[in-house]
Formats: structure tokens, C-alpha cells, sequence
């Protein structure tokens, strides 16, 4: 009997102890995606102590900010292309070899540019490791593990400044580098091991017994480099502005211009390539679209809680920098809670209607913060935080599950990497943003030269004034941050379908066994 080549939409299957390893891999990358993204922030004065380099010092987290970034799309296309575990595991391999140069650097440059490398891998795991999730479960399922891998980066995301810090003070700071290495190799290993992929398309075998016939692979290498290069004068400009150089100056308009230049001709090229890095679709589908610019919009107003909430306990709270975390650490508690438990939610009024509520939720809380008394109680932001968790979890996993569940198979990892290519750009945006917001408060409050870089070394013996002015100022980021919820509120109201169109592949396995 004749079999013709079909487009594949099965989910990658593994032997039935095969699932659980390969979760354990997807976790530990996780883990070390999102710990290097904050590990070397307490560590800094030893590095600095042993390489010098205090005036370029923010690079080491800019650098690797931006490596992750910019590869997010590259990496969703060529997790679509050849498949997710080679691309996973070409990732991971990446990101270990660019933690033990990091452990290796001789001089603040070189552990820069490894910081770079280490970025470039970690763009692989973050956008991969969501992708693996969504195919190994069902729809019904996958809030469990979605649930799971939002535990896995909210706590070491948070843990990560206070494992730096003890690595740093009792051993060494390279050890947080070379920590990576046993996790990442162990990850390596049971993704090597228990993941299997389906067969890619065009491997079917054709009539008469033929070999079969296999898709010619095209990459679309001149729009992976305009991405990259746009993307990187863009985030240069949105991270080292008003920090390096002033907004106004010529380097922040130089980098904004030469970033829109660019951007023209990425669409150009991307245009013309026969399997383009970011195709049109994503924009034309008005689901993905929307869902892009509320995780956008999600990025932006995440800011005010992981940047702002840590420097508001010390400065007007007078907590330490680890209670000051544990303020903080309160969101991380409720987010995987609520979002395990949305898909009962969602599955009885729809994927919009829930991120609706959630959001909305989310908007109350945020307006909420400027209405705590001053100086008052840690509890008071921290019920906050614990009620903004739950909200967001309500938010954001039904809208990315319910993306996810809008694609076939092979266009998941392109879906996947452009909800986190715009979440990140958004964070970045939120950064520049909120910090300007700030620092204007600061300088209107205490004088022309304040500003939170230049005022954090102060924080341990604020006085009244100080304290107030940091008050003032984190209200106005939280009030920006609510407008960047209004704003992912509007959107989903007026872009995004009532119901997800869920294709029929995953209403099957919906119905079918786990």
C-alpha cells in the first residue's frame, strides 16, 4: 500500500519513563536560564575587585540580556526547521562552554564578551524549553507544566542574587560559572537520552517503495543577521540610555536610527526569503499578534515589581537585601498556584475571557501601590505581590497555552520564541522607561544629580528625605505599570478573538488519553 508525505503535527513522543527525565532536563534549563540572568548581580564587587572594569561592569548582565534576546526568533525558527532536541542541545552545549570561559576570563572585557556567548545559548533554552513543554502534553495537561517551569524561574530567579552572593563571599566568584557545568551536563544527558522527536516532513515513504524524498532545509541566514543586528542596536539603546550617555545625545540617536535603518531592511529580506526568520503570518494571525503585545505589555509592567520592589524595601522599609527579597518572593509563591490551576478556569469561559480577569486583577493591584502608607509594613506590599502573582498567573499561561494551541507542530517553536521575543523587548523597554520615570522624581525631589544608580550605595542609611523621594518615585513606576496592564487590557478587548481557534490536532488529543 502507498503512503504520501504529510505534514506532521504529532507531538514528540518518548517511552512512557521517558517523560519525567525529560521534564527534569527542561526544569534544570530552565533553572540555569533564569539564574545566570541575576547570579552575578551580588557578586559584582568581587569581580570587579579581581578584574577591574567598574565603568563597564553593566555589561555583563546588558551583554547577556541582549544575546538571549535577539536569538529568540532565530532559535523558534530552527526549532520548526530541524527539530527542538537538536536545537536544545546545541543550546545547552553553547551556554556551558560560553560559563566555563566566563569562569576562565582574564579582564572585565573577556568576561563580557563569555557573558555574550553564555546569552547566546541561553536564548536556545528559554525558547525551546517552552516549545518541548507544549508538545509533550495535551492542552489539558500542559498547565501543569507550564505551572512548573513558572516555578523554576520565579525561584531562581529570585535565589539567584543570594547564591551569587555566598558563592562569591565563602568561595569563589568564578564557582558561579562553573556551577552550571554538572546541571547543564546532567540536562544534556537526559534530553540526549529520553527525548524523541517524530519523524520530520518529507521523510514518509512514497509509492512504489521509493526512498523517500526529503524537504530541502532553506535558512534564511541574511534575516537571522538583520534580526541580530537590529535587535542589538535597539536594546543597546533602550539599556544603556540615560545610563551611559543621555537620552538626547548623539550615541542614543545615533543607535535609534541606525536600529529603525535596520529594522526596514530586515522586513525587506524577510520579505523575500523562501522560509523567513519571523514570517508574516505572525503579525497577519490576529491571535499571535495580540497575544504578542500583551506578553509585550506584560514584560513592561514587570519591571516595577523585580527592579523597583527590592530597592523600595530597603530604602523606605529598612529591610536588608535578603528580607528585601522575600518581599518580593511573595508573587513567585502564587503565580505557579494560580496558573496550575487556570485551566479550569479557562476551559469553561475560553482562553480571552480569562486572561481578561486576570489582567484586570492585575490593574487593581498595580493601582493599589501607590495607596500604602509610608513608611508601613513589610507585610502590606508583600500581600500585594502575593495577590499580583495570582493574577498575572491568570494572565499569562492561558494566553500562552492558548497561542500554542492555535499552530501546528511545526510552526510551534516560531509561535513560542515570538510570545518571548516581545515579553523580553518589552522588559527592556520597561526598563528604560520606569527608570527614567524614576530618576525624574528623584531629581525633582532631592536635586538635578540624583538618581538611582548614584544613590544605591545610600540606601542602607537613608534618611527621611531619601526615603520619601524613593517612595515618590517607585508610586510612579507603579503607576506605569499599571498603564502598561491597561494597556494589555485594551488589547486582548479589541484584538484578540472571544475564542482561541484551537486547531482540531488539539482538540483530538484533548480528547484522547494523556
Amino acid at each position: 500500500m502507498s503512503r504520501t508525505t504529510t505534514r506532521q503535527t504529532a507531538a514528540p513522543t518518548t517511552t512512557p519513563r521517558g517523560r519525567g527525565p525529560v521534564v527534569a532536563a527542561l526544569m534544570l534549563g530552565m533553572a540555569l536560564a533564569a539564574l545566570d540572568g541575576t547570579v552575578v548581580s551580588t557578586a559584582v564587587p568581587q569581580i570587579v575587585g579581581d578584574l577591574g572594569g567598574l565603568s563597564v561592569f553593566s555589561w555583563l548582565f546588558s551583554g547577556y540580556l541582549l544575546a538571549v534576546t535577539v536569538t529568540l526568533p532565530v532559535y523558534g525558527k530552527l526549532c520548526d526547521t530541524f527539530g527542538r532536541k537538536p536545537v536544545l542541545i546545541a543550546g545547552t552545549i553553547l551556554f556551558l562552554i560560553g560559563s566555563l570561559l566566563c569562569a576562565a576570563a582574564w579582564n572585565m572585557g573577556s568576561l563580557i564578551a563569555f557573558r555574550v556567548v553564555q546569552g547566546l545559548g541561553g536564548g536556545a533554552l528559554q525558547g525551546t524549553i517552552q516549545t518541548i513543554a507544549a508538545d509533550l502534553y495535551p492542552l489539558k495537561e500542559r498547565p501543569k507544566i507550564q505551572a512548573k517551569l513558572s516555578s523554576v524561574w520565579a525561584t531562581a530567579s529570585v535565589a539567584g542574587p543570594a547564591a551569587g552572593g555566598l558563592l562569591a563571599g565563602y568561595a569563589d566568584w568564578r564557582w558561579i560559572f562553573l556551577i552550571n557545568l554538572p546541571v547543564g551536563l546532567v540536562a544534556l544527558w537526559l534530553i540526549a537520552r529520553y527525548l524523541v522527536e517524530p519523524e520530520r516532513a518529507g521523510t514518509g515513504a512514497m509509492e512504489g517503495g521509493e526512498a523517500p524524498k526529503r524537504r530541502k532545509v532553506s535558512v534564511d541566514w541574511a534575516g537571522a543577521l538583520a534580526i541580530f543586528a537590529t535587535g542589538t542596536l535597539l536594546l543597546t539603546a533602550l539599556v544603556q540610555g540615560g545610563v551611559a550617555w543621555p537620552w538626547l545625545s548623539a550615541p542614543s540617536l545615533g543607535l535609534f536610527a541606525g536600529a529603525l535603518a535596520l529594522a526596514g531592511v530586515t522586513v525587506l529580506v524577510e520579505r523575500r526569503a523562501a522560509e523567513p526568520i519571523i514570517p508574516g503570518w505572525i503579525w497577519r494571525r490576529r491571535t499571535i499578534s495580540a497575544v504578542n503585545l500583551a506578553l509585550g505589555a506584560l514584560g513592561l509592567l514587570m519591571v516595577a515589581p523585580t527592579v523597583f520592589l527590592p530597592t523600595y524595601a530597603q530604602a523606605v522599609l529598612g529591610l536588608g537585601p535578603i528580607a528585601a527579597g522575600f518581599v518580593l518572593s511573595a508573587m513567585t509563591l502564587s503565580w505557579p498556584i494560580s496558573a496550575a490551576f487556570s485551566n479550569r478556569v479557562y476551559n469553561r469561559i475560553g482562553f480571552r475571557l480569562t486572561a481578561v480577569i486576570g489582567i484586570t486583577l492585575a490593574l487593581l493591584v498595580l493601582l493599589a501601590f501607590p495607596l500604602l502608607p509610608f513608611p508601613g509594613e513589610p507585610w502590606q506590599p508583600a500581600l500585594l505581590m502575593f495577590l499580583l502573582g495570582g493574577a498575572l498567573g491568570l494572565f499569562q499561561l492561558p494566553l500562552i497555552v492558548g497561542v500554542q494551541s492555535t499552530v501546528p507542530y511545526e510552526e510551534r517553536g516560531t509561535t513560542t520564541a515570538s510570545v518571548l521575543f516581545c515579553r523580553q523587548v518589552g522588559q527592556s523597554v520597561g526598563a528604560a522607561l520606569f527608570g527614567a520615570i524614576a530618576n525624574g522624581v528623584l531629581a525633582s525631589r532631592l536635586g538635578a544629580d540624583a538618581d538611582l544608580d548614584s544613590l544605591a550605595y545610600a540606601l542602607d542609611h537613608a534618611d527621611d528625605a531619601l526615603r520619601r523621594a524613593v517612595d515618590a518615585a517607585v508610586d510612579y513606576v507603579y503607576l506605569g505599570a499599571a498603564g502598561a496592564a491597561a494597556l494589555a487590557l485594551l488589547v486582548l478587548l479589541t484584538l484578540a478573538p472571544r475564542r482561541f481557534p484551537v486547531l482540531k490536532e488539539h482538540k483530538e488529543q484533548e480528547a484522547g488519553p494523556a
